[in-house]
């Protein structure tokens, strides 16, 4: 469930961005002001509203350890704030004096990044306050950023379409065009993407614009090659353009805010539609998560601020999504977590996590255990586990009878979940090769014979194959 917790109404006009920090909310306007909110209560901050800019405030951001605001305006400055007093750092003017839209900190603090309505984006050096880089895009006005988790690069939007990639030292790195009518939002997801291999990352990346979509990227990182960007898919669920998006802290969930007026949340695993969201009376121009709660805060040009709150089951319900895609067996103590939340057993997660319940431990708890181990008292709630594990059990029989001799490890004799290919020809599970070879067995596990070399490649194909059976086996 989402619940509306409060609805701050402190502007007098179109509100255009809002951003969290651990401790505070800022939000600013077209009419010239920021303000800042603690999220202990929703008040107002004694220091609050600030007040420089002449012009429309377009967008504003915490740096990561929230000590500073940036905000930047149609005056063409962008403007440093101290969040403990409100007090101006700097005042940063855009070279050109064209208005900026758009700015955003890099994850180490180091830098900020503006970028401006006439196509020039400027890296500025946070901690000096001077101008670093300068360049600009071939069309349109810059009015998206996002810095990738890394900080090796980041990802501009132009209202011509064109998603641009920039490395620290500004230079373009590629351009591609995104959305056929602009782009207007852009977010990098902070959670790798499972299944990285060694040297290479995988990151989301999620555009949108006034093409009514919004496009999911992946992003690799490779240390000697340098990135690939490849497109994945596109959300629907918007009937107008879509002005703002952003995904949550874990990366689990995306939310977007549209022209028509709603606020959709996804999950990002199954690209499924969590939650529609239908309060504002205007067009909804800003969404932001909190980085440590489970808030988010979405903006509108009705002037007001909504601020949501999820509930535990719902963020537990979104991550459970992912765990058909892996045997029982194989959940991490966190995954056990999200299944007791999705099964309404929420009360036993502390102790579940205190006594190191994996998957495997989980499956291997009897009634003597609960009661002994676990310390639960309660003969129906020992009763209502032991069904559910029961259920469990079940279905990992069932797949199990069902796996395909080519996914079995012929080490372990169990599933893959990371499948390689040996210099003799067969794949293993991998763990299960390199314990095998740093024990200093040269020899092939299936042929006995001296292995040509010991290095192992990931098998994709396999894998990609593991992942399909398994998705459509729990989808009977």
């Amino acid at each position: 469930m989402v619940k509306l917790l409060h609805t701050l109404a402190g502007h007098e006009d179109d509100v255009n961005c809002c951003a969290f920090s651990s401790s505070l909310l800022a939000t600013c306007s077209l009419d010239k002001t920021i303000r800042l909110y603690s999220l202990s209560d929703f008040t107002e901050v004694p220091y609050s509203p600030l007040k420089f800019h002449t012009y429309a405030v377009h967008c504003c951001c915490f740096s990561p350890s929230g000590h500073i605001l940036a905000s930047c305006s149609t005056d063409g400055t962008t403007v440093l704030w101290d969040t403990q007093n409100g007090q101006i750092l700097a005042v940063m003017e855009q070279p050109s004096g064209s208005p900026v839209r758009v700015c955003r900190f890099s994850p180490d603090s180091t830098c900020l990044v503006s970028g401006a309505s006439d196509g020039t984006v400027v890296l500025w050096n946070a901690q000096s306050y001077k101008l670093h880089r300068c360049a600009s895009v071939k069309d349109g006005s810059l009015v998206a950023c996002a810095f990738s988790p890394p900080g090796n690069l980041f990802v501009t939007g132009s209202s011509c379409g064109d998603l641009t990639v920039w490395d620290d030292k500004m230079r373009c790195l590629h351009s591609e065009k995104a959305h056929d009518l602009g782009i207007t939002c852009c977010d990098f997801s902070s959670q790798p993407v499972p299944g990285g291999e060694q040297g290479l990352q995988f990151f989301q990346l999620a555009s949108c614009g006034q093409d009514c979509q919004i496009k999911i990227w992946i992003i690799s990182f490779i240390h000697i090659l340098g990135f690939e960007l490849k497109y994945k898919s596109t959300l629907t669920g918007h009937c107008a353009p879509v002005l703002a998006c952003a995904f949550s802290h874990d990366g689990q969930m995306l939310v977007s805010g549209s022209v028509d007026k709603s606020v959709i949340v996804y999950d990002t695993n199954t690209e499924n539609i969590l939650h529609t969201l239908t309060q504002h009376t205007r067009y909804v121009t800003t969404c932001a998560f909190a980085p440590n709660i489970l808030l988010l805060a979405t903006g509108s040009m009705d002037k007001t601020v909504n601020i949501w709150q999820f509930d535990t089951e719902t963020l537990c319900q979104a991550k459970i999504q992912d765990q058909p895609k892996q045997l029982t067996e194989n959940w991490s103590e966190e995954d056990v977590s999200n299944w007791l939340c999705a099964e309404g057993l929420e009360d036993l997660v502390d102790i579940f996590k205190m006594n190191n319940i994996d998957g495997r431990e989980l499956l291997n708890l009897t009634k003597e255990s609960l009661a002994d181990d676990l310390k639960i008292e309660s003969l129906g709630l020992r009763s209502k586990v032991l069904r559910k594990i029961e259920e469990l059990r079940t279905k990992v029989k069932t797949l199990s009878s069902e796996i395909p001799d080519e996914f079995i490890c012929p080490i372990t004799r169990e599933l893959m979940k990371d499948p390689v290919i040996a210099s003799d020809g067969y794949s293993y599970e991998k763990e299960a090769m390199e314990n095998w070879i740093s024990k200093k067995k040269r020899t092939s596990p299936m042929t006995n014979l001296v292995l040509s070399s010991v290095i192992l490649i990931p098998n994709r194909t396999l894998k990609m194959a593991i992942d399909r059976w398994l998705s459509e086996t729990h989808q009977k």
